[in-house]
């Protein structure tokens, strides 16, 4: 095994629950906006139609095809005229919610912080992250995660996404950190391990739904207490 230095770890879907504390936060929006009796819909409708909506406006997002700005309103605004309802004051107050309400949620993937107490004490640890910047430091620190990262990086601060690889070249520099002693850990074939790959950075798929694999991990896991299983 080789001597690894430094950790980077994705956050969304890797460590923090996206999935869970997303949903949390649309149910509490969606029975606060009373979409039900207005669209005389159930919250599983609105919910499934949002999802594949988000995700098509991320890769958009991602291309560089839009702005985050239009991307947090639109997802809502597209999702409430899919609906039948034509509402910009409620397109506007619920991306406002969104963005307020969800990095207050602390859902963690099991064994989240057992294992980063563990690593904690033999490596330097960071964050790279695709997020909005003013949302994932409140989810770090929320969910009690901050103590454990000593740099936080977030594409914003790049100016494009992962898997670009000026993110983890950022990184590394941000880090002082050398691509052969250092090892990328999240959840995305293509953002997390084809990105780290762009660097040379040896990689960690923490592959929780056992999907197909389509990229060649360097190791392929599928709970993050299999990281101590071999660091």
């Amino acid at each position: 095994m080789k001597k690894y230095k430094h950790l980077f770890f994705d956050l969304d879907r890797t460590l923090w629950d996206f999935e869970k504390n997303s949903v949390f936060t649309l149910q509490e929006m969606f029975e606060e906006a009373k979409i039900e009796q207005r669209a005389h819909i159930s919250f599983s409708d609105f919910h499934e139609y949002y999802v594949g909506y988000n995700l098509s406006l991320w890769d958009l997002y991602k291309d560089g095809k839009i702005k985050k700005e239009h991307l947090s309103v639109q997802r809502f605004r597209g999702t409430l005229e899919h609906f039948n309802i034509s509402d910009e004051t409620l397109s506007l107050k619920m991306a406002q919610d969104y963005i307020r309400i969800s990095p207050t949620k602390t859902a963690l993937f099991p064994d989240t912080i057992t294992v980063l107490k563990v690593l904690s004490k033999r490596y330097s640890m960071h964050i790279i992250t695709n997020g909005f910047n003013e949302v994932q430091f409140i989810k770090l620190k929320n969910s009690g995660l901050s103590p454990f990262f000593q740099e936080v990086i977030t594409s914003e601060m790049v100016g494009v996404q992962k898997p670009h690889k000026e993110v983890f070249s950022y990184a590394l520099d941000k880090a002082a950190a050398l691509s052969d002693e250092s090892l990328m850990i999240g959840d995305d074939q293509v953002s997390d391990i084809q990105g780290a790959q762009k660097v040379g950075v040896d990689q960690v798929f923490v592959d929780f739904h056992h999907d197909a694999l389509k990229c060649n991990p360097t190791f392929h896991i599928h709970s993050l207490s299999e990281l101590l299983n071999f660091l």
